[in-house]
């Protein structure tokens, strides 16, 4: 058992989440009770991800993306209104961590990604160092890596092929980070990999030789919010449990 505020102060600590420039607020977004035991993870604080964690027993949720953003309404209405109602009445705490989630080096998204690719990181890039740089065990051809990548993700990723060099240097950044594109290109990478893809970077990837993986904004993301939550499960001897709600994006 740890209480909320404890937690709280731990995560903060953990994540060093204060150092972050971000879009929206890191850390408690919701108080509930002040005792927690269980903590159930998820990607995204959805209507469904808090059903299924208050039909869990949770004291706690620790998400990636949380329920406050900058440039939001502000209104608590509509889908706002049912979230925050299930949450308050059934009094679990909201815990919601972004760009921290992202970087960190161990339990972080992009760490998490790279272990599930044998991706050796040896370097930053991008805003805030938020993009891995590393080396697959071999060069890759484009096909390996799609094939990898739909075996390890679930799902076939949307490529642009580049010039068809092998892959020796890969960059990569989970969710929707297609504006790195460029970044990872200056990096010397042979290959960026990232969760969407918009209408410049298929120009890029052609123009510039280097291969694009839009391999889905959830489906990269699945992984960091998993592993921090099993590891403060460990520390503080909670009870936790991963709950995926799948999302095509």
């Amino acid at each position: 058992m740890i209480h909320r505020d404890e937690l709280s102060t731990q995560l903060q600590v953990l994540l060093e989440a204060d150092r972050f420039r971000d879009y929206g607020p890191n850390g408690l977004q919701v108080e509930g009770r002040s005792e927690i035991r269980k903590i159930v993870s998820g990607v995204t604080a959805s209507l469904a991800l808090i059903e299924a964690a208050a039909e869990a027993g949770a004291d706690a949720i620790l998400v990636h993306h949380g329920l406050f953003w900058r440039g939001q309404d502000g209104r608590v209405t509509g889908w706002m209104k049912r979230r925050l109602q299930r949450l308050l009445a059934q009094e679990i705490n909201l815990y919601a961590y972004h760009l921290p989630l992202d970087a960190h080096p161990e339990w972080g998204n992009n760490a998490q990604l790279g272990l599930k690719l044998k991706l050796t990181p040896d370097g930053r890039f991008g805003d805030q160092d938020l993009g891995f740089l590393g080396a697959p065990a071999q060069p890759l051809t484009v096909a390996a890596l799609t094939a990898l990548l739909q075996y390890r993700l679930g799902r076939a990723p949307v490529v642009v092929e580049g010039d068809g060099r092998p892959i020796r240097r890969v960059a990569w950044c989970t969710g929707g980070a297609q504006g790195f594109f460029e970044a990872a290109i200056a990096a010397g990478a042979d290959a960026f990999l990232t969760g969407e893809i918009s209408e410049p970077q298929a120009h890029y990837a052609r123009e510039t030789g280097v291969a694009y993986f839009a391999c889905g904004h959830h489906a990269t993301e699945r992984y960091g919010v998993a592993a921090l939550g099993a590891a403060v499960a460990e520390r503080f001897a909670l009870d936790h449990q991963f709950i995926d709600i799948d999302n095509p994006a």
